[in-house]
């Protein structure tokens, strides 16, 4: 049975956790109602980097990531089935946590908050396309660089390793996983790295001025190779087992990602504050299913039926969009993959058709990984060019209009590149990437399996 770990990604958001108070009950149900600001990949020490240097490391490493599923693929890595929904023991209801998020580097997107007890800060990648929360740590010996010091276990009233027996052991989805010294001890491949360490439990608090605690199942580890660009280690969103939606129940948080050449922050929402409703959209609001893979629950499927370039349907069998009963194929959102990403016969009809309605010459010359680009005249940005929308057309009648910075790029002067590429390998599923979501208010309410989404002014919110 074919597992697929998608580790499409980057844009990448940092978090760093500041612990301020002890952990609270255990099997407590939190309800997390605050917003997180987060930058622009092209703000901080990435603003030295040029628009088109960003745009070329982005897609490498989109297809760095991509190598990682061929891997799981062919059977190299290995997965498990979530667990049953935490107990509901007791509620605490939290005000607005006043989260910052803050520039790093030309991937990623940093939020302050810290780890243990007393607190020590801790950058942490936020991603959408894995569950472990993960922080470099003294206790599994020398780690990568990063900025801030390393986490040190020992000086933390509130860390704990967690035995192999333990449930968060027995149910996560690891790469590769071994009982050591009676430590529960993982290994996860990110596409472009690879992290190592040992479970453990230990209180994460975020925000600046108000602050929210709560007990979390993590790893203590290091990157045993690769590099997150200085950062300490990764918090996963995804649906999975041991991600923080799982643990502390939060049942819906949206994002609204502004372009990235506009340099400005994108908010995410936890919580109440996840309602579109509550929001100025620049078009209506269209909710589709959270469709169920059959064999993992690592990544949020949507139900694309269809493609559009302006009012031309693409011809794309609609069964070779939808996800298989063995769990390949299918369509996954992530907030965090450049590029997008299309099954054979799809891609190949939009790259067609591409080629036939941009009134460009074909550029005689690839950039990187782009497969498909456009000579500009001289002195001609890809501002000046016009191109029809693409749409994505989804399970009752809903469609999603993306203009043509959402699916272009221009990695390079004078040249215009097609900002998707063919899957990988068969059974490999499309993906909506980060750079179609812009400027895009998508909500995911996991608890009613809905995803809500409506065109908006990311930078007005």
């Amino acid at each position: 049975m074919a597992h697929h770990r998608l580790h499409h990604r980057l844009q990448l958001v940092c978090l760093v956790a500041v612990v301020l108070t002890a952990a609270p009950a255990a099997h407590a149900i939190f309800h997390f109602d605050f917003r997180l600001d987060t930058d622009s990949p092209f703000f901080g020490r990435s603003a030295r980097a040029s628009r088109y240097d960003t745009w070329r490391r982005a897609a490498l490493e989109s297809n760095a990531r991509q190598a990682r599923r061929l891997a799981k693929a062919l059977g190299k890595l290995s997965g498990a089935a979530a667990p049953a929904p935490a107990p509901a023991d007791a509620t605490t209801d939290i005000a607005a946590a006043d989260v910052t998020i803050s520039p790093y580097t030309h991937q990623g997107h940093c939020l302050t908050v810290g780890v243990g007890t007393p607190p020590q800060p801790s950058k942490v990648i936020l991603d959408l396309g894995s569950d472990l929360l993960w922080t470099q740590c003294s206790l599994v010996g020398p780690t990568a660089k990063q900025l801030e010091p390393v986490f040190d276990a020992a000086r933390s009233s509130s860390f704990s390793v967690l035995p192999c027996n333990s449930k968060p052991c027995e149910e996560g989805t690891f790469t590769n996983k071994t009982c050591t010294d009676r430590k529960c001890a993982y290994e996860n491949y990110y596409g472009i790295m690879t992290a190592t360490g040992v479970l453990a439990t230990e209180t994460f608090t975020f925000g600046t001025h108000h602050n929210v605690s709560a007990n979390l199942t993590f790893g203590c580890g290091k990157l045993a190779n690769g590099t997150i660009a200085e950062a300490s280690g990764i918090l996963g969103l995804s649906p999975g087992p041991l991600s923080m939606l799982k643990q502390l129940a939060i049942t819906k948080f949206s994002y609204c990602l502004t372009p990235f050449a506009d340099r400005k922050t994108s908010p995410v929402m936890f919580g109440a504050m996840a309602d579109l409703g509550k929001y100025k959209t620049t078009g209506k609001v269209q909710t589709i299913p959270l469709l169920k893979n059959p064999v993992e629950d690592i990544y949020y499927y949507v139900p694309m039926v269809g493609i559009s370039l302006g009012s031309k349907r693409l011809d794309v069998p609609e069964d070779a969009l939808a996800i298989k009963p063995d769990g390949t194929g299918g369509t996954v959102l992530d907030s965090a993959t450049t590029l997008a990403y299309l099954v054979e016969p799809a891609f190949k009809e939009l790259k067609k058709a591409v080629m036939e309605g941009i009134k460009l010459p074909v550029a005689n010359r690839s950039v990187d990984d782009y497969p498909v680009c456009f000579e500009l005249p001289r002195g001609t940005s890809m501002e000046k060019v016009q191109a029809p929308p693409l749409v994505l057309h989804f399970e009752g009648d809903a469609e999603m209009s993306l203009p043509r910075d959402s699916y272009f790029q221009e990695p390079s002067p004078g040249m215009m590149c097609l900002a998707a590429m063919q899957a990988p390998f068969e059974g490999a599923p499309n993906v909506i990437g980060n750079v179609q979501q812009q400027n895009m208010h998508v909500l995911y309410d996991v608890s009613n399996g809905k995803f809500s989404y409506a065109p908006t002014k990311c930078d007005s919110i």
